[in-house]
């Protein structure tokens, strides 16, 4: 191990909270009897991190907390705003955050030779909440260097900075808007919200012209296809009517070709019947 003579409590603790609990002590006393004077004393005091602590920590050196902190900020505009309905985004948005960090640190720790427990990571869980809603917790978390888990509110900054090794941050001051950029805030949140609005009633107006539309092609289609059909029998009719015609001219001729074959045959039955009685012979 290098010199540590020269680093100071927070640098040390920078190297050694990255390191998986069961290589904590060893390394922390390597550092410490490298180490001289007050910081040799300082570093061999430094608490053996809990678990989820640790896995906390390996977050914050992967980088995977700055989402959180800036969902926190997000979080504390909407409350400033009192914007229920950003509120309830934001909740299920952080919900979903804290999930998705705590499998990447269950993944992380694992990958460090350190699996969870379904226990410790429901400790990662409530950590990194409160790096969500509580600006002095989250400072606390982002020095990366926690001896134990941390809860949002109610938590002293006494036992925040019992939390952690070496010095913590405050956290930074977040002033309460003043009423006019409140005011200007929610005037934007609220034309904001008007636009999301006309973009929906515009794109669902889109999407109506175009059902219209399509059926309207449809529609003249099938009139077409209608027209194309009157046309053909209209012609149909045309030609049966014209077969009709003559069929009845056809008929009406033979009627009176019958009526004359009927004269005829009549006219022939009478002159037999005169031939029959003229050879009769006279009484």
């Amino acid at each position: 191990m290098a010199d540590a003579a020269g680093e100071d409590l927070d640098a040390a603790a920078d190297a050694l909270y990255g390191l998986p609990p069961a290589e904590f002590t060893a390394a922390r006393n390597d550092r410490a009897a490298s180490a001289t004077g007050a910081l040799a004393t300082q570093i061999k005091a430094l608490r053996k991190p809990s678990v989820a602590a640790w896995a906390v920590n390996l977050l914050v050196r992967d980088g995977q907390l700055t989402d959180a902190v800036e969902l926190s900020q997000a979080l504390h505009e909407a409350q400033d705003d009192l914007d229920a309905p950003e509120l309830a985004k934001l909740g299920r948005q952080r919900r979903a955050l804290v999930a998705g960090l705590a499998r990447r640190a269950a993944a992380l720790a694992e990958e460090a030779g350190t699996p969870l427990s379904r226990a410790v990571l429901e400790e990662v869980e409530v950590t990194i909440n409160a790096a969500i809603v509580d600006a002095a917790a989250a400072a606390a978390i982002l020095t990366g260097r926690l001896v134990r888990t941390v809860q949002a509110d109610g938590m002293e900054p006494a036992e925040i900075a019992d939390a952690v090794a070496g010095s913590v941050p405050g956290a930074p001051d977040r002033p309460a808007p003043a009423r006019d950029d409140l005011a200007a805030r929610r005037a934007r949140k609220a034309a904001e919200a008007a636009a999301r609005d006309a973009d929906r009633a515009a794109s669902e107006a889109d999407r109506n012209a175009a059902r219209l539309e399509e059926k309207l092609a449809k529609a003249r289609e099938r009139a077409d296809l209608l027209h194309e059909r009157v046309d053909d029998l209209r012609a149909e009719l045309a030609r049966i009517e014209r077969d009709a015609d003559a069929a009845d001219e056809k008929v009406a001729n033979l009627e009176d070709e019958h009526t004359d074959a009927r004269d005829r045959a009549k006219a022939a039955a009478r002159a037999a019947d005169r031939a029959r009685g003229a050879l009769e012979p006279a009484e």
